[in-house]
């Protein structure tokens, strides 16, 4: 799993709009409202590098008020609680 980090500037006035439909991408599996140089954070997981191609440039940044990203590829997870939440989606019965 490729993890990206996602710093987000945007129409102040539209963060709430502009969180809700990135968060509605695919491979976007949270996105923060964050203080600071930037307004949003989104974490992206994808299986692959390309992917991130189609998520972050080709859906993310065509995001109606995005005005700037930033990101930073993840090189290792420290947390197991996001690595066993991660592995624990759809498994309980």
């Amino acid at each position: 799993m490729i993890t990206a980090i996602v710093l987000i500037k945007t129409s102040v006035d539209r963060i709430p709009e502009i969180a809700e439909a990135i968060a509605a991408i695919e491979g976007v599996s949270e996105v923060y409202s964050v203080t600071g140089s930037y307004d949003l954070v989104a974490m992206v997981r994808v299986r692959q590098h390309e992917d991130l191609a189609e998520v972050i440039p080709g859906q993310v940044n065509k995001v109606p008020g995005v005005e700037h990203t930033e990101t930073q590829i993840a090189f290792r997870t420290y947390s197991q609680h996001d690595l066993e939440a991660a592995f624990a989606l759809g498994l309980d019965e």
